[in-house]
């Protein structure tokens, strides 16, 4: 009876908490976070086109502005977890970033492509391993962090499994 309970809760910390309507969601892809007459100074995955090979240690890119027509909406993002705060079961604040490994490999993306998140229910661990969904409402916030500079902040409201269709 426990082993069920303990499934049951667990199905049910993986259902996302919907606060708004599917139809008031704007579903971002990682390249509209980029102003568009910013676009084509990035490659198709968001990250800056390289200006030299001298062999230096990479740095994160500061190039790039924010979207601040943005600033307030209730967005769905894909993204992969670094997490940041939380327990040995959740996590409460995390950076959000396009591609699996940024910010743990350097160079960390620019700040317009990293996500600073702020989930205060706390996200089930094992929830986070792949790519996600994150839902909330999106600011244009810079977060000065040890790992990367970051330009946007997501104060989240659920969390859903990714699905590419």
């Amino acid at each position: 009876m426990k082993k069920m309970f303990a499934i049951l809760c667990f199905a049910l910390a993986l259902m996302p908490m919907q606060s708004v309507a599917d139809e008031d969601v704007l579903t971002l892809d990682w390249i509209d976070l980029i102003p568009e007459h910013e676009r084509n100074a990035f490659d198709s995955y968001g990250m800056p086109m390289p200006e030299s090979h001298d062999g230096d240690a990479a740095k994160q890119s500061t190039v790039g502005g924010v979207r601040p027509e943005l600033n307030g909406s209730k967005v769905k993002i894909p993204g992969f977890v670094i997490p940041l705060e939380g327990d040995a079961n959740t996590v409460t604040e995390f950076l959000l970033v396009p591609y699996f490994g940024a910010c743990i490999h350097v160079p960390p993306p620019p700040p317009n492509q990293i996500i600073y998140v702020r989930y205060k229910e706390g996200a089930p661990i094992q929830q986070l391993w792949d790519v996600i969904y994150l839902i909330g409402e999106l600011k244009t916030e810079q977060v000065s962090h040890e790992l990367a500079e970051v330009a946007y902040v997501i104060e989240g409201t659920a969390i859903e499994e990714y699905d590419d269709m």
